[in-house]
């Protein structure tokens, strides 16, 4: 059977006091799912793994079905292949002026039916930062920071729970360990 790499975010894990789930119960969690060479990134819910040949979206579903499950915790989770993140990496067209990946964010679609309603945010001037949609994410730069970006909180108004996001080295290390597997 053939393997590929996959990703999954978790929205919402171990922020704050709320859905405190353990890095290593969410590998066995995906382990029992039958994925392989499950690996979690920082402690936010983010994992990369081998996995067979199949949509995301089902995967997706097993997941968050399986976080309820076994462990109390629901969550929304989008999984993505790592040639689809490759396409959300490589269409960022903020990162030439960002100074500080920590601040320049990505707004991962649950589906590319959610961009249409952010074109208006789009028109609008955010500086001293700047927003841009994608087909598959949004991305936000928030030289103040992300809780004093008004770019992001409007995004997050709009899509709600049907978008998470990571910090841009966030998204950029998931890549590079999904290429590092082949």
């Amino acid at each position: 059977m053939t393997f590929h790499c996959g990703i999954a975010l978790l929205r919402g894990i171990n922020v704050g006091r709320a859905k405190r789930v353990a890095m290593a119960d969410l590998r066995t969690l995906f382990e029992e799912l039958g994925f392989t060479d499950v690996r979690t990134v920082l402690n936010s819910g983010n994992v990369v793994f081998g996995s067979p040949v199949h949509a995301p979206a089902p995967a997706a579903a097993a997941i968050e079905e399986a976080l309820v499950r076994r462990l109390g915790v629901a969550a929304r989770v989008m999984v993505r292949s790592g040639e689809q993140l490759g396409a959300i990496v490589a269409a960022n067209p903020l990162v030439a002026q960002s100074t500080d990946h920590a601040r320049l964010v990505t707004f991962i679609l649950s589906d590319g039916s959610h961009a249409p309603l952010l074109a208006p945010l789009a028109e609008h001037d955010w500086a001293p930062g700047a927003l841009a949609v994608g087909k598959d994410a949004v991305y936000v730069w928030c030289p103040d920071g992300v809780l004093d970006s008004a770019a992001a909180a409007a995004v997050s108004k709009v899509l709600g729970d049907s978008t998470t996001a990571r910090n841009w080295n966030t998204v950029t290390k998931l890549h590079a360990l999904c290429t590092a597997r082949g």
